[in-house]
């Protein structure tokens, strides 16, 4: 079964536009959880326009019994202050900027390979596995291996767009050449990114999917059918995977 970590960021960000701290973000934290949910994910940005850094101090204690995916760029603000704290179960890398809006692709390892190598070592020597946000279409999947990753994370944009435009079949099936390269390197291989309640069946029947993160869409959706609701709705699509 592949497992569903549910990010909080846009629960942070409803959360943000006013100071009486609802929705609570801790509170969202135990709803997923009690609904089943594997894991919880926060990316706290450098501006803290969403997950604040408190946010994930507080998390830190309330999600020991889950994995906790904290995601970031290494290189920019406080992340690595952050995971040297926290000492996270997973730590994902991506490379976003400070001003991006999203993650919207994937590391290029010829040019950040060596800066990212001594961060993955120290990451591993916190007790935390390491995966690294990625293409699709690189060439460099099995170069995060030789990095020190543990993991990979497929960028699904292009593949949920395609879904969405009625012709998911080829690119699906890019992704699972993808997966089975970084499997056959010896990653394990996470998901995320417009994954939702109508595409990630298909997506996760690629064979060995561990993992998929997802905040938007399933925030979106627990606006409908409640948050505990949504997340069992996930875990019941999920449950038919291998």
């Amino acid at each position: 079964m592949t497992h569903l970590s549910v990010n909080l960021n846009k629960v942070a960000l409803l959360r943000n536009q006013r100071t009486i701290g609802i929705p609570s973000v801790s509170k969202a934290a135990r709803i997923c959880m009690d609904a089943g949910a594997y894991g919880i994910t926060v990316h706290p940005r450098p501006d803290e326009r969403h997950i604040r850094f408190s946010d994930v101090y507080e998390l830190s204690d309330l999600v020991s019994s889950v994995e906790f995916n904290i995601e970031g760029n290494p290189f920019e603000g406080s992340y690595l202050e952050i995971v040297r704290k926290v000492k996270p179960t997973q730590c994902t890398l991506v490379p976003d900027s400070p001003d991006a809006v999203t993650s919207d692709h994937g590391w290029t390892l010829q040019k950040d390979g060596a800066r990212l190598r001594p961060l993955i070592a120290e990451m591993k020597d916190l007790g935390s596995r390491v995966s690294l946000f990625m293409d699709y279409d690189s060439d460099e999947i099995s170069g995060a291996k030789e990095i020190g990753a543990d993991r990979i994370e497929l960028h699904t944009e292009p593949y949920a767009t395609a879904f969405r435009e009625g012709d998911p079949e080829p690119i699906w099936k890019e992704y699972g050449e993808a997966a089975r390269a970084a499997q056959g390197s010896g990653l394990g291989v996470n998901a995320g990114h417009d994954l939702n309640l109508e595409n990630v069946g298909k997506f996760c029947s690629i064979p060995g999917v561990l993992e998929v993160s997802i905040g938007h869409a399933l925030t979106g959706e627990a606006l409908e059918m409640g948050l505990a609701n949504t997340v069992k709705a996930y875990l019941g699509i999920l449950s038919q995977t291998d």
